[in-house]
């Protein structure tokens, strides 16, 4: 068993850091007051290739196999403190360009990732509705076909990159009767299709640079060839696509994790009370020891994830557990560094407190930590759990 990086990742690594740190982030509480979206820093992030890590070459992608792509994503969430740029990306990914990687046809790939990967087009996920949120198959937008059409009425709300996606991946109801899992099918719907409208932006807690809004479908005629998978596949593609931005939206987390225990040292060295570091207080060298210990843990999880993803199987389980683990010691990390910047940490002058309501969010989006729960649970073999 071989915990080391090879050479290229180790480089490569260090070059996203370097290009996060440097280029990326310094409007990040401009970006957070005002929740704007930082177009500039997705830009940049696309000429240097974010925007292509696991898309093959032949579609102007980066190629890069399942653990390196998380290496790299491990080292953008660490290097950029504008965690809603990230998590904008983030969605782009693996909300959008995984389910055309592994369900797109030859057609819509030519026709799409191109754009997807040179950030000309910004992708998002239409899938949450007023009603329905973590009971998927109880959605009610319906798509209605009409020859070589498919007519989507409805509505989906807490969608991120909404307000400024160029492409959604839009699951909808296609059949009324028969087994429930045959009932949804998903399509590629675009931002100029006649009778989509964002109805509203919403406002959040935080991730504020991520824009978020309610999209409405007004009979949106969509072409069958904008179909994913053929019609009643929804289901079994939302499925089997999930563990991959469940697994994979954690890296970045993993990289914030890292962030906010190098920060806490920091300031715990230099920061004097009683004639000597705060560090050396063990209140505050406890917490900072339990933020080590859950960047270990994460950071294990996460390789682990990969590799099994690099191995070409099957970590539905896995994405379950990362998922859970990684999100609530993020948030728990992000309260522990509160806590040690003290007064410091719970004003506006530094980006802790700003670290701690983004890390809110990681407990909700891609499935709750109980819903989480519930998939291990069930996956472990507990009788009833669902």
């Amino acid at each position: 068993m071989d915990f080391s990086l090879a050479a290229e990742q180790t480089a490569l690594r260090q070059r996203v850091i370097s290009f996060a740190t440097d280029q990326l982030g310094a409007k990040a509480a401009e970006h957070d007051r005002d929740e704007t979206f930082d177009a500039d820093g997705w830009q940049a992030c696309a000429e240097f290739g974010v925007l292509g890590w696991p898309v093959p070459r032949e579609y102007g992608g980066s190629g890069y196999d399942p653990l390196t792509t998380i290496i790299a994503c491990e080292a953008l969430g660490y290097g950029c403190v504008d965690n809603g740029l990230v998590f904008a990306i983030e969605n782009h990914l693996w909300a959008c360009v995984i389910y055309l990687l592994r369900h797109g046809s030859p057609e819509q790939k030519a026709r799409l990732l191109p754009h997807l990967t040179d950030g000309s087009m910004i992708g998002a996920h239409a899938l949450t509705e007023p009603d329905t949120g973590s009971d998927v198959l109880a959605l009610r937008t319906t798509a209605r076909r009409e020859g070589e059409m498919f007519l989507l009425s409805g509505t989906k709300c807490f969608i991120s990159n909404a307000p400024c996606a160029d492409l959604f991946v839009v699951f909808a109801r296609t059949a009324d009767d028969g087994p429930a899992q045959r009932a949804l099918s998903a399509f590629l719907v675009p931002r100029e299709t006649p009778g989509l409208t964002i109805r509203r932006t919403i406002s959040k807690a935080g991730l504020r640079a991520t824009p978020m809004g309610e999209v409405g479908f007004d009979d949106c005629p969509v072409p069958a060839a904008n179909l994913l998978g053929g019609v009643g596949a929804g289901y079994q593609i939302f499925t089997s696509t999930i563990e991959w931005e469940r697994g994979f939206m954690a890296a970045s987390q993993v990289g914030r994790l890292g962030r906010l225990l190098d920060t806490s040292v920091g300031y715990a060295s230099e920061r004097r009370q009683f004639d000597r570091p705060i560090g050396a207080f063990q209140a505050v060298s406890h917490r900072l020891a339990d933020m080590r210990v859950r960047l270990e843990l994460a950071r294990l999880m996460l390789h682990k994830f990969g590799w099994l993803k690099q191995q070409g199987r099957m970590a539905l389980l896995e994405s379950a557990m990362l998922k859970l683990f990684v999100s609530e010691s993020l948030l728990e990390s992000a309260l522990s560094a509160v806590r040690v910047h003290g007064a410091r940490g719970y004003v506006a002058d530094l980006p802790v407190e700003r670290e701690l309501r983004d890390a809110m969010g990681c407990a909700v989006y891609g499935g709750t930590s109980d819903i989480q729960r519930n998939v291990v649970a069930g996956l472990t073999g507990v009788v009833g759990a669902s």
